[in-house]
């Protein structure tokens, strides 16, 4: 068994965060009626993507009715139907859409995971959540050799990124880089890249388009080389 199936066992049978675990698992519960014949996974989702990827993609945390219904991160949602679209026009993924594990969607090139593992209520994980999950992302840096770029799909994601890459030991540039859209900075082995998040907030009022997240995703191609 590989490192990162390793790091997938210990995400999914991590019961740290007593509030994430009781919400997540009362939405798998309590569905809504558009999922009401689904089986909820309810469970932390791990990352998932090829093993010898140079760009890993990170998000906040799973949606409540997107990868804590279907196990995988940014599937089954609105933000990963933006952003698996642009992954394939980028030619990172295969298909287009992701709608459940055993879809056929298979990544090439590229890791996809979140800060958080757990969907949290109103999308917000404290920060003591926060900080009990980010040695499950540290550890995935580490377990991914050919990493070369990190690009974090908002400010939440950013701040994870840069946290994460300190505790695998990365000196973190002072003064510490700022988010923003299109923003870069080296950061101890890895270019971090920041985009703005695919949530329907932004993609359905155009403050992200899909030229502007392909624009970044080609950027992230070409620094990793």
């Amino acid at each position: 068994m590989g490192d990162l199936d390793l790091i997938r066992d210990e995400v999914i049978a991590c019961r740290a965060c007593p509030r994430l675990v009781e919400w997540r698992e009362r939405v798998a519960r309590d569905k809504v009626a558009r999922f009401a014949q689904e089986e909820y996974w309810g469970r932390p989702v791990p990352g998932f993507g090829d093993p010898a990827a140079g760009i890993l993609i990170l998000g906040l945390a799973p949606a409540a009715h997107g990868g804590n219904r279907t196990g995988r991160i940014f599937t089954g949602d609105r933000s990963g139907d933006f952003l698996f679209a642009s992954l394939h026009r980028c030619g990172l993924a295969n298909q287009a859409t992701s709608i459940a594990r055993g879809d056929g969607l298979v990544l090439s090139g590229a890791y996809v995971t979140a800060v958080n593992r757990c969907a949290p209520p109103a999308n917000r994980p404290t920060p003591e959540e926060r900080d009990r999950c980010l040695h499950f992302l540290t550890m995935e840096l580490a377990a991914l050799p050919e990493l070369r770029v990190v690009v974090a799909l908002g400010a939440y994601a950013w701040d994870g990124a840069l946290r994460a890459i300190a505790g695998a030991g990365a000196a973190i540039p002072s003064p510490k880089p700022r988010f923003g859209h299109a923003s870069e900075a080296t950061v101890g082995p890895y270019a971090l890249v920041g985009c703005f998040h695919p949530s329907q907030q932004n993609t359905f009022t155009g403050r992200l388009t899909p030229d502007m997240l392909d624009a970044v995703l080609h950027r992230a191609i070409a620094l990793a080389g």
